[in-house]
């Protein structure tokens, strides 16, 4: 049917990509049409709501959680609520505290800076942002040695959405002044169902509801995959002249794509067996792991293993990694004696 080999792109990757343009259509526009994460939702809907009836700006806010969960789109959807205008970078784009100076003084009344990858700041830059925060005042240090004085502008009052997936890694006077704390966790197969049925509609793709349902479950709980593989999917159905996304259609294209039921692909599998089989199930260190499936340790760490951990496939050991019971039923091996003695106390 398909003569052409697929490219290899690992799309159950949750780091944003070329495909983003395309997401942000798929963005929802208020709280009423976001899915999913109903406590940090309502909790939220209350702070703006009296934000609003104060006539002041919203405390500072920080999302944290995977990537791939919504930070972002709940940042759009915060500046929406409050009718302010959103202005985005991000942690690394802000070089020195002259950047985050020039943003600072062209942000209007009320408005809402959204900073992604906020661990990512430089501390010189992180301590000029202590007092934007708090007094709503900028310290710039003018000069050096004798002649150095302190400059301070005062700034328009606004809103600070951090978002980030290391919240350890945040240091704690910036951690502190954050008036507004969320937490994101990962979706269940029935909201994803919800989000890649509303996405079809959006991209006009017709869609069995148990094709939806098929795309849910394999989407590592994350909407940026779900959406990902909708549109990958709606691809092979396409140029198999099929106009609706039918549930063989989506478990076709899975199986093109090597993501299997869980939503593991060819990656994560890889390290499961590594471990399994050329180290016995383990324990084995990051970087000699990452070195024998020829990957980067912050990779594996970042990216393939908190899913790993969450399905109980893995444990993280002082040791290093081990494969637990789970892992070697998914991969159809079987474990030794010394290997259940071994990874018994983390199955209990």
């Amino acid at each position: 049917m398909f003569e052409e080999d697929f490219d290899a792109e690992r799309l159950v990757m949750s780091t944003k990509g070329e495909l983003d343009a395309e997401e942000n259509a798929l963005r929802p526009k208020t709280m009423a049409e976001y899915v999913g994460q109903s406590k940090v939702k309502e909790n939220l809907g209350v702070y703006i709501s009296s934000a609003k009836m104060r006539g002041e700006p919203l405390d500072h806010v920080l999302l944290y959680g995977p990537p791939g969960l919504g930070k972002t789109t709940l940042a759009h959807i915060i500046a929406g609520e409050l009718g302010v205008q959103l202005k985005l970078t991000s942690g690394p784009a802000i070089e020195r505290s002259g950047d985050l100076a020039a943003i600072l003084t062209n942000l209007n009344e009320g408005d809402v800076l959204f900073i992604d990858e906020i661990h990512r700041l430089n501390r010189s830059v992180e301590e000029v942002l202590y007092s934007a925060m708090e007094d709503y005042a900028l310290d710039i240090i003018v000069g050096k040695g004798p002649s150095a004085r302190n400059i301070r502008f005062t700034l328009k009052k606004f809103t600070l959405v951090g978002a980030t997936t290391k919240a350890g890694m945040l240091a704690s006077p910036l951690r502190d002044r954050f008036g507004v704390l969320c937490r994101l966790e990962m979706y269940t197969p029935a909201e994803l169902a919800q989000i890649v049925t509303r996405s079809a509609k959006v991209l006009g793709i017709d869609i069995a509801p148990d094709a939806a349902q098929e795309i849910s479950r394999r989407s590592r709980g994350t909407p940026r995959i779900a959406n990902r593989l909708l549109k990958r999917v709606r691809d092979f159905a396409a140029v198999g002249g099929n106009t609706r996304v039918s549930l063989e259609d989506a478990r076709y294209a899975l199986k093109r794509m090597d993501i299997d039921e869980l939503g593991l692909d060819d990656t994560d599998r890889g390290l499961l067996r590594a471990l399994i089989e050329k180290f016995g199930g383990g324990p084995a260190g990051l970087e000699t792991l990452a070195a024998t499936i020829n990957e980067d340790a912050n990779t594996i760490e970042d990216v393939y293993e908190p899913y790993l951990l969450q399905l109980g496939f893995i444990a993280r050991t002082p040791r290093g990694r081990v494969c637990l019971k789970g892992g070697y039923e998914h991969m159809g091996m079987k474990m030794s004696e010394k290997q259940r003695v071994q990874t018994s106390m983390f199955d209990e």
